[in-house]
C-alpha cells in the first residue's frame, strides 16, 4: 500500500543488508577502500569497527561482491561457539569435508585447500561478524590462522567485524599477539544532517521515487537528521512509519508533525508510561479503594503518634511551671539564715576544739605527773585544785551531763578524772570550787573534808 500510494517499485526503507541500496558516504567509501586494499596486499588480517546500525554488514557482502570470480569467500556470523566448532564453520562455508575429523585433521586439510587455491592463483577470504562475541579461545585459533603462509605471502586472509567492544577486546593485554597482527582498521561515522538527507533521497531514487516529488518537507529531514542520529537503521525506522503514516492518512507528503508522531510512537518510555496508565485503569475500583485507606490510616496514624508525644512532653512540662517561684527577698533570707547557721556550727565546733573536751567514761591519758603537795595548805599555795574553772558557755552541756547545774550567776565546771573517782567513791562531800573565796560564803574552809592522799596512790592511778 505505501509502495502504491508514493508510486514507488519497492519498499524503500527495508530491514535486509540489500547492497543495491548501498549509499557510500565518506567513511563508507574509506572502509571499502581500506579492507581491499589489505586484501589486494595479503596482509592477513583486517578489522572493521563502528557502533550497531551503521551497515557493517551491507559494507562487507558489497566487498565480497566485488572479489567474487577472484577469490573463495566464507562468510561467517554464528560467533557463539568454541573453537573446534568454529573451525568445522569455516570448512562447512568453504566447501571442505570435516566429517569424522579431529581438530589436527581438520588443520591438515583447510592447509591442502590453501595451498591449492594459491596454486590457482585464487585468494581465500574469511569474514567473521560480529567478532565481539567471540571468546578469547577462539580468538587464539584465528590468531593461529594466521600461521598458514608461505614464505612469499599468507594464505588466508580475515576480516574481523564487530561494534566498539572489539576494539574494547583486542586492546587487552592476553590479546597482544592479535592485536599486532592486524595492519588495517577500518571505521564507519554515523552521517551528518547533509549525507541524511542524501541518504533518504538515495534510497528513494532506488525504489522508483519521481523525480521532482518531494515526499519529506526540508523540516521532515531535519527532524529525522536530529532524532536518528546519523545512524542508518534509526533513519530507515523512522521513514518507514512516517510513510506508513501519511499512507494511512491519505497525505502525498510527510511533514515535521507526523515524524513528531512517529517518534513518540517508537519512544518505548512514552509506551511503558501509557501501559502502566493502561493497567491501572482496568484494576478493580476496590482495590484502589483499598490502597487509598490504607494511605489515610497510614498518615492518621503519624498524626496521632506526634499528638501523644507533644501531649506529653507538656505533661512534664506543666509542673516545673505551676510551681511556687520564690520571690528575690525570700531567697535573700534563707541565704542570710543559712549563712548565719553556718557560722554558728563553725564557731562552735572551733570553740570545742579548743577545749578538747574529754569524755568523763574516757580513760585518763598516761604520762609524768607533777609531784603532788602532801598537805592543804601546800595545794593552796601552789594554786592546785581538785576542779579547774573554765567558761560558762563552752561547758555547759558537760556540766549538766556531770549532774552539775549551771547558771548565769554560777561558772560551769569541768571534773578532772581523779575528781570524778573521788565522787564516785564518797571522798569529796562538798563539790564546790576549792579556789572560792571562804570570806565571801562567810565562812572558813573545812580542811578535815579534802583527805590527803600520799604519793604512792596517785603513782598507782
Amino acid at each position: 500500500m505505501v509502495t502504491q500510494h508514493f508510486k514507488l517499485n519497492v519498499q524503500p526503507f527495508g530491514v535486509t543488508p540489500d547492497g543495491g541500496f548501498l549509499y557510500l558516504s565518506r567513511t563508507h567509501r574509506e572502509a571499502i577502500a581500506s579492507l581491499l586494499y589489505g586484501i589486494q596486499a595479503c596482509r592477513g588480517f583486517a578489522a572493521l569497527i563502528a557502533p550497531p546500525g551503521m551497515g557493517k554488514t551491507t559494507v562487507l557482502l558489497h566487498v565480497l561482491g566485488l572479489l567474487r570470480g577472484n577469490a573463495r569467500t566464507a562468510f561467517l556470523f554464528q560467533t557463539l561457539c568454541g573453537p573446534e566448532q568454529f573451525l568445522r564453520s569455516i570448512l562447512a562455508d568453504l566447501g571442505i569435508d570435516d566429517q569424522g575429523t579431529d581438530v589436527a585433521q581438520m588443520h591438515a586439510k583447510l592447509n591442502a585447500f590453501l595451498l591449492q587455491e594459491s596454486k590457482a592463483g585464487r585468494q581465500v577470504v574469511v569474514v567473521i561478524d560480529e567478532a565481539q562475541n567471540l571468546d578469547e579461545p577462539v580468538l587464539e585459533l584465528v590468531r593461529m590462522l594466521s600461521n598458514f603462509e608461505t614464505p612469499g605471502k599468507k594464505l588466508i586472509q580475515l576480516i574481523l567485524c564487530g561494534q566498539p567492544q572489539l576494539a574494547t577486546k583486542l586492546a587487552s593485554e592476553r590479546l597482544t599477539q592479535l592485536r599486532q597482527r592486524i595492519s588495517i582498521i577500518a571505521k564507519l561515522s554515523p552521517f551528518s544532517a547533509a549525507e541524511t538527507r542524501e541518504y533518504i533521497d538515495h534510497r528513494l531514487k532506488v525504489a522508483g521515487a519521481v523525480p521532482g516529488n518531494d515526499i519529506f518537507s526540508w523540516r521532515a529531514y531535519a527532524l529525522i537528521a536530529a532524532r536518528s542520529g546519523g545512524i542508518p537503521r534509526n533513519i530507515n525506522n523512522l521513514c518507514f512509519n512516517a510513510m506508513s503514516l501519511a499512507c494511512a492518512l491519505k497525505k502525498p507528503q510527510i511533514d515535521s508533525s507526523m515524524v513528531r508522531e512517529t517518534i513518540e510512537d517508537l519512544d518505548l518510555s512514552t509506551t511503558g508510561a501509557l501501559i502502566h496508565d493502561a493497567q491501572s485503569r482496568t484494576k478493580p475500583r476496590f482495590l484502589t479503594g483499598l490502597r487509598s485507606l490504607h494511605s489515610w490510616l497510614y498518615s492518621a496514624g503519624i498524626a496521632l503518634g506526634l499528638f501523644l508525644a507533644l501531649g506529653l512532653l507538656a505533661y512534664n512540662e506543666i509542673p516545673s511551671r505551676l510551681a511556687p517561684q520564690r520571690t528575690i527577698s525570700e531567697v535573700s533570707d534563707v541565704a542570710t539564715r543559712e549563712s548565719k547557721s553556718s557560722s554558728a556550727v563553725k564557731e562552735i565546733l572551733r570553740e570545742d576544739l579548743d577545749d578538747q573536751v574529754v569524755s568523763p567514761d574516757a580513760p585518763p591519758k598516761l604520762g609524768p605527773l607533777p609531784p603532788e603537795p602532801t598537805s592543804v595548805e601546800t595545794r593552796q599555795q601552789s594554786g592546785t585544785a581538785p576542779f579547774s574553772k573554765l567558761r560558762p558557755a563552752r561547758v555547759k552541756k558537760r556540766a549538766d551531763t556531770e549532774g552539775i547545774q549551771s547558771s548565769p550567776e554560777t561558772p560551769a565546771i569541768r571534773l578532772l578524772p581523779e575528781d570524778l573517782e573521788r565522787l564516785r567513791h564518797g571522798q569529796i562531800s562538798d563539790p564546790r570550787p576549792m579556789h572560792e573565796d571562804p570570806a565571801k560564803n562567810g565562812a572558813a574552809p573545812k580542811h578535815d573534808q579534802v583527805p590527803t592522799e600520799s604519793t604512792p596512790q596517785r603513782e598507782n592511778r
